[in-house]
């Protein structure tokens, strides 16, 4: 069972409006009211994404009233916190296909029989003009404006929509009409949070608290970003996320071992002693390795995946079983052809993989992405350290 100690501090990038206040409250014994809120404007979640998730999975062990909740409502609006430019809005049917996708991934970390769903449209469409109107003399324009990718987009002479400052306000509302203790969120959504103690303070005399959670780095050091490559999915293959796994820097170790796994503190410390005394970090990062693909996988993936890494990459041998796709075309580009294989998502990402070097045909490493390939009788694709297609001619 997770410490309050370890609740306040382990991925923890802040407290509003203070990590002691918030001691005292979750000692006080009271069953507290607790939400995550996602947006269901994206399908995927990488490892990165599941910090908020573990601490709410946490805060539900402990006997909380804890919710997940779908912003099926705010998602017509879309929520800019973290972009530049303002959201597409989401039709009814995309944002519960969204969610359902979402929902299958988020249940490699969250026990849902311990964790309601709630969708926000359920008390926000019932609003009435003059409710939203009322909510609004709650903020100001200046607050709104005032943050850094807004004021922004100002200064840009980019199009600010109206309809996006009532985004903080109707999330301050779900917390509002929840008689919410705590928010968990990621540090983007710190301003939206305090919406909601602005209004349990205002309309009901009430502290509640926000925890922002830290964001977990990519594995080569950047953002953890799908475009850069270095982003380790929760729907990913256990082999992939092995693999993966075994690309991070290592001085990335111990932050992977805090916020990406639920590995004790105290082992964390001592892997972090083991790293200060010269031991191999490649051996730490198989540990780690295994115990990420059993959390998210099973016992069973995880070690079928590192015997996968271990003959196909450390000692270099081709898979048993490599998926095979049928063309009948007979002349493709090497961008063309790992589109269609999908061994890549776009010409961009293709052409990347390309002039990076890290693709070979018939083991010979190809740089030339207008490269034209012959496929006589059958080529064999190879984009990076473990993924393999074989391609026939019909």
């Amino acid at each position: 069972m997770v410490t309050h100690e370890e609740l306040l501090t382990r991925g923890v990038a802040n407290i509003i409006p203070g990590k002691e206040e918030l001691r005292k409250f979750l000692e006080s014994g009271k069953k507290l009211n607790i939400y995550l809120g996602i947006d269901p404007t994206a399908t995927r979640i990488h490892i990165g994404h599941a910090v908020p998730l573990r601490k709410l999975q946490a805060l539900a062990q402990l006997g909380h009233n804890v919710k997940f909740l779908i912003g099926d409502f705010t998602a017509l609006i879309g929520d800019t916190s973290d972009k530049d430019t303002e959201r597409p809005v989401l039709t009814a049917e995309q944002i519960q296909e969204n969610f359902q996708t979402y929902k299958k991934q988020a249940e490699k970390i969250v026990d849902f029989s311990k964790v309601s769903v709630v969708m926000n449209s359920e008390w926000l469409k019932k609003l009435s003009f003059e409710d939203i109107v009322k909510l609004c003399q709650h903020f100001s324009v200046g607050d709104f404006v005032g943050r850094e990718l807004i004021r922004k987009r100002l200064q840009d002479n980019k199009r600010v929509g109206l309809h996006e400052l009532l985004y903080p306000v109707l999330q301050g509302y779900d917390s509002y009409h929840m008689d919410t203790d705590i928010q968990i969120g990621g540090t983007d959504q710190t301003f939206n949070m305090q919406a909601g103690r602005v209004l349990q303070k205002d309309l009901r005399g009430q502290e509640s608290f926000v925890l922002a959670t830290e964001f977990l780095i990519g594995t080569d050091g950047r953002k953890m970003s799908k475009s850069w490559g270095n982003a380790i999915w929760l729907e990913d293959t256990p082999e992939d996320m092995y693999a993966k796994i075994m690309a991070v820097n290592d001085e990335l170790l111990i932050e992977y071992f805090t916020l990406a796994t639920n590995v004790s503190m105290e082992k964390v410390r001592e892997i972090e002693k083991r790293l200060q005394t010269n031991e191999n970090p490649r051996d730490i990062k198989m540990e780690l390795a295994t115990l990420l693909v059993t959390e998210i996988h099973s016992a069973q993936a995880a070690e079928k995946a590192q015997d996968y890494f271990q003959r196909t990459v450390q000692q270099k041998e081709m898979p048993d079983e490599i998926p095979v796709i049928t063309v009948k075309e007979k002349l493709f580009t090497l961008t063309d052809l790992l589109v269609y294989t999908g061994l890549a998502a776009s010409k961009s990402e293709a052409k990347r993989l390309i002039e990076q070097g890290g693709v070979e045909v018939d083991n010979e490493r190809i740089e030339d992405p207008n490269l034209e390939i012959a496929i006589e009788d059958s080529v064999i694709l190879k984009v990076g350290k473990r993924k393999y297609i074989r391609v026939n001619k019909n």
